[in-house]
């Protein structure tokens, strides 16, 4: 079979069964073209929830499958393949929270939405790289604990001087490989080019940057400026969207290293096993999980 016949399978196969394609922006291209909406985590969960379709197929990894079922927990969520998870989602546990939180009374805990469902039942709040600052401004305690992105978390805080937040070592291990020096030499081989950077890249490399935003905020910045190269500072498949969606600007890339193995799992066959009923694994989990990460998801909408 070839992609086209792979994919006309599943576009056949996903309207018969009632299934609604969900994929990160970091999917590869032939996924992203059979996808029913494509985003950022957050926003696949909340056009998830106003799809009319009662299956939900998340092309991503295990914690966006899980912010799907928070706030859709009556449809059926599926994650394409079930070894995709995130290092960053996975790198603090509800007991370190909780014992900070007991000996730490006045701190408000801000989780970034890049984490498990059982981390987020006990924060505060959650906040996606686009609507962090904006968050973490209007909330009323000047004591904050940003988790787990400590160069997300530190970007926060310079644009929020009044605060007085308090960073774990933690982040996206993909993003913070990016060195100052690979910034450097990229805008040095491409010196017309601007340099588009994720707030998850350590400080001495969104300091280079022309701008600094979200995947979805690059992408955009990307297609409306008036610019024609640019040096993509994210998962290197955005570079990829850019060139299909622009062919008369150029794009290159900040970092080789920048490439999510976790993102990359999900394969075009994949989704048609899923579809076929043969493969992924359908998410599970309990009314108590569901009800308590969900307050501080309710509470990012409500402030962001």
């Amino acid at each position: 079979m070839t992609i086209s016949d792979i994919q006309a399978e599943i576009l056949k196969l996903k309207k018969e069964k009632d299934v609604c394609i969900l994929a990160h922006s970091y999917q590869a291209h032939e996924i992203v073209e059979v996808a029913d909406f494509v985003g950022d985590s957050f926003q696949l969960s909340v056009k998830a929830k106003e799809a009319p379709q009662k299956n939900m197929l998340m092309c991503g990894v295990r914690f966006m499958a899980e912010t799907v079922k928070i706030l859709s927990p009556e449809k059926k969520v599926i994650l394409s393949n079930p070894i995709a998870g995130c290092p960053m989602a996975e790198q603090m546990d509800k007991s370190m929270i909780e014992e900070f939180k007991k000996n730490n009374p006045s701190y408000t805990v801000v989780a970034y939405i890049n984490t498990t469902a059982e981390l987020k039942t006990v924060c505060d709040v959650c906040v996606t790289s686009s609507s962090a600052e904006k968050i973490v401004s209007a909330l009323p305690s000047k004591d904050i604990l940003f988790i787990p992105d400590c160069n997300l978390g530190a970007f926060v805080a310079k644009k929020c001087p009044d605060k007085n937040i308090k960073l774990f070592n933690g982040g996206c291990p993909i993003h913070a490989a990016v060195t100052p020096a690979e910034a450097e030499a990229a805008k040095k081989a491409h010196p017309g080019a601007l340099l588009l950077v994720h707030p998850e890249c350590v400080p001495a490399v969104t300091a280079q940057a022309d701008f600094v935003g979200s995947t979805a905020a690059i992408m955009k910045f990307a297609q409306t400026s008036d610019a024609r190269e640019f040096i993509i500072g994210t998962e290197n498949s955005i570079a990829e969207h850019l060139q299909y969606a622009c062919p008369d600007k150029s794009f290159y890339l900040l970092s080789k290293k920048l490439v999510c193995c976790n993102m990359k799992a999900t394969t075009l066959v994949d989704v048609l096993n899923c579809l076929k009923g043969t493969g992924g694994e359908v998410l599970e989990m309990d009314d108590e999980t569901i009800s308590a990460a969900r307050k501080c998801i309710d509470k990012m909408i409500e402030l962001g």
